[in-house]
């Protein structure tokens, strides 16, 4: 595998691989999808995420990462990020955010999506929309000939458009063989990020974050799910995205 900058280029194998991870990804994304209901424990998710990795003969990416006990990441509300999937029960007007990963031979696929829980409010809709469109604009840009930057100040933009709160403290990333590679990805453009050409065969997890405050967390006592200090909603879309020499490849569909 080479790299370029310190970040790896992968080849047409490995790339395969990655496809197949994410492929697995979306589909555990899609399935739990349609299991959102009022009423449902967010436990019930991660009991389904655990039987499908099973039936793929997958292993979850997120267990034992940094004594992370789950396989799914479920964050309801104000929740951002790393939630715990409980005993509690999904309520009409919610939202809920999941984040999955597998494993396949050794090379990592990365999604996350935010959903609604039955009818929501206007404002949940918007930054739903809103923190999806960002992800498809700072995807699209990932060219080569373009650059790391262009990816932050296209999420940004959007979040500044529509005067929503831009989580920080998280980052998007490059991932393959281990699930946090070179580079870091910020939601926003950094004075202390150095540019980064972008090559193509890079693969880069974008995911943008976006809240209905302004954007700063805190983490909560389970030493894990970041929650919004003001209590605003938030949204999380995550793309795992290899960087092409014309136009950018989503692979997590």
């Amino acid at each position: 595998m080479k790299k370029f900058r310190g970040v790896f280029i992968k080849n047409s194998n490995e790339i395969a691989l990655m496809r197949e991870a994410n492929h697995i990804v979306y589909t555990i994304l899609q399935t739990l999808r349609t299991e959102i209901h009022p009423g449902t424990p967010t436990m019930r998710f991660e009991e389904i995420a655990q039987d499908l990795c099973r039936q793929y003969k997958v292993r979850p990416a997120f267990q034992g990462y940094n004594g992370f006990p789950f396989a799914l990441c479920c964050s309801v509300n104000e929740e951002v990020i790393h939630g715990f999937p409980s005993a509690r029960r999904l309520r009409e007007g919610d939202i809920v955010s999941f984040d999955m990963g597998v494993v396949v031979e050794g090379f990592y696929g990365d999604a996350a999506r935010t959903y609604p829980v039955g009818c929501i409010a206007a404002e949940a809709e918007r930054l739903l929309r809103c923190t999806a469109e960002a992800l498809e604009g700072a995807a699209a840009v990932a060219i080569e000939g373009s650059s790391l930057l262009s990816i932050c100040a296209m999420v940004q933009k959007k979040a500044e458009e529509e005067r929503l709160g831009i989580v920080k403290r998280f980052v998007g990333h490059g991932v393959g063989v281990r699930l946090h590679e070179k580079p870091e990805i910020p939601n926003f453009v950094s004075p202390h990020l150095q540019d980064l050409p972008l090559q193509a065969g890079m693969v880069l997890a974008i995911e943008p974050m976006f809240s209905l405050g302004d954007g700063d967390v805190r983490v909560l006592q389970d030493g894990w799910t970041a929650a919004t200090k003001d209590g605003s909603l938030s949204a999380h879309f995550e793309h795992s995205v290899l960087v092409g020499a014309t136009a950018a490849q989503i692979l997590d569909c």
